[in-house]
């Protein structure tokens, strides 16, 4: 609530630094890591996020220094998660945030650059035939355990959550792209003679070749949206909308402001579960699913087993285990 960074060593219980960059509520803290560079990324009311690099490449407790990066936004980031690019080796930050149905793409600087700048590389719009100004928020963003170009979507949207699976269209390093053009001169001289062999008015055709790109992105845009659906999660601007993959990739959990946890199949978008533990009308504040190492109690060789758990907490102040069947 203050806007505090706190970095934690749980091993030895003490506190290994401590920042405060944000000036208002710091509502979301992420973290990357491989091998000894590992990144961590805040965002807070402020409308802005953060980008802290540490790096344990001594062997001895990483240190929490002036941040790298500090990205300025229109609006209150929502969900934010490090994802993995297909084109380079660094991640790429997925950020969304409120009255905004997009998912924005982010390139991130080197962990050994002292200041930098994050860089947009593209967004990739959640309702792309709406009419509507703005349709929902995506609040809570997940990628699917068994498929990480895949990702669940929990919207905040009135007066029920709307559930969305969509194949991430990560955008690729323009660097890279424009790296790789220069190495085809055949491609490039031939689009040059494409372009001067059409004798026709400058502006139309700029005007038609906007139009039909724009086409093509909704077209694209609209096909890696596999399920969209309506929950019947009751709602309210205050709601905080969460979802978890089960462990293996085959549905999500959602939570909901009535005390039920509704399990939806990934393929289909069917409703085939409905958990009721919470006390009825109390909001579901948090979920957690996958799978956990159990060892049974009768077992004399300690020999365990991975059993699938979901884990829920509540504003009744329970937190409940569930067991998958």
């Amino acid at each position: 609530m203050s806007g505090r960074l706190l970095l934690y060593n749980i091993c030895t219980d003490k506190v290994l630094g401590e920042r405060r960059d944000h000036k208002k509520y710091a509502v979301k803290v992420t973290s990357w890591s491989s091998g000894e560079i590992i990144y961590v990324a805040t965002a807070g009311w402020d409308a802005k996020v953060i980008l802290y690099s540490l790096n344990t490449a001594d062997g001895r407790d990483p240190l929490l220094g002036e941040p790298i990066a500090t990205l300025g936004l229109e609006t209150v980031p929502e969900a934010m998660l490090f994802i993995q690019s297909p084109d380079v080796s660094l991640p790429v930050l997925l950020l969304t945030r409120r009255d905004s149905t997009f998912l924005y793409y982010y390139a991130l600087p080197p962990p050994t650059a002292n200041t930098a700048d994050i860089t947009l590389l593209g967004k990739q719009n959640l309702a792309p035939r709406s009419n509507a100004w703005v349709a929902f928020t995506p609040v809570s963003v997940e990628q699917c355990p068994s498929d990480p170009s895949l990702a669940a979507v929990a919207t905040s949207s009135l007066p029920h959550m709307r559930l969305i699976i969509v194949r991430l269209l990560i955008p690729l390093d323009p660097n890279l792209s424009s790296t790789a053009s220069a190495q085809d001169p055949e491609q490039a001289s031939n689009i040059a003679a494409d372009s001067v062999s059409r004798p026709c008015d400058t502006t139309t055709t700029t005007q038609a070749s906007q139009a039909r790109a724009a086409l093509l992105v909704q077209d694209r845009e609209e096909a890696a949206i596999s399920i969209q659906c309506s929950t019947l999660s009751p709602q309210t601007p205050y709601s905080t909308p969460r979802c978890a993959w089960r462990p293996d990739g085959t549905g999500v959990w959602v939570n909901s402001d009535d005390g039920v946890i509704r399990g939806f199949e990934a393929s289909t978008g069917k409703l085939v579960a409905n958990l009721e533990a919470h006390e009825a009308g109390s909001k579901i504040r948090c979920l957690w699913a996958g799978h956990v190492k159990v060892v049974p109690r009768n077992s004399v060789s300690n020999h365990s087993y991975e059993d699938e758990w979901l884990i829920s907490g509540g504003f009744d102040q329970k937190l409940v285990i569930w067991r998958a069947a």
